[in-house]
């Protein structure tokens, strides 16, 4: 049986590969609007070092934005990972709450928003540099039907995610997953 934690870990593998061929285009556009593919690697490895650091009760060092890439944005991916999984990988990690920047959750919970944003991040990344092959879209399709039966109406209205763009249906998991999320993709490469 996969765990929560078990995709956690798959998916941190999964984004790793991916930010190796990203590296080199991180100036570029990203699908988020107004980002560039640095500004979002920096924000799913400053999500990263601040999931750890709750879920270890110690400080991230850094608030959500701060520059958590530096001169090696491999070498930051590859440290935040290493912390990330030994967090999640904690006896009893599940069982308390975790405080996020809009609340408390239930740690289960906050695992699936963390999956998320790890999932999410690295389909972007990966669209955006033609990376696509390297996506688990096992993973994708299991987030999207999580997603789907949880509704997104309320992330939506505090915009954390756009209203959902139209998407064949036999498109790629991780396609139909960015889609849902509210990504427009045609846009995303007109502007790489």
């Amino acid at each position: 049986m996969t765990t929560i934690v078990d995709r956690i870990e798959t998916a941190i593998v999964t984004t790793g590969t991916v930010v190796a061929g990203v590296v080199p285009a991180l100036a570029s556009p990203s699908p988020c609007p107004g980002w560039t593919l640095r500004d979002e690697l920096n924000h799913l490895v400053g999500g990263m070092r601040i999931f750890a650091a709750e879920l270890s009760g110690t400080d991230a060092g850094g608030e959500h934005e701060s520059d958590w890439l530096g001169a090696d944005a491999e070498a930051a991916y590859a440290a935040a990972a290493a912390l990330d999984r030994a967090a999640w990988r904690r006896p009893g990690a599940l069982d308390g709450t975790v405080r996020l920047g809009f609340g408390v959750l239930p740690a289960p919970a906050a695992a699936v928003v963390h999956l998320t944003e790890v999932v999410v991040h690295g389909a972007d990344l990966a669209v955006s540099t033609g990376q696509e092959r390297h996506l688990d879209e096992e993973q994708c399709a299991w987030l999207l039907a999580t997603m789907e039966e949880v509704g997104m109406a309320a992330f939506r209205r505090t915009g954390m995610f756009g209203a959902e763009r139209p998407c064949p249906a036999d498109a790629p998991a991780h396609r139909r997953l960015l889609a849902y999320l509210g990504r427009d993709l045609l846009a995303a490469a007109r502007r790489a």
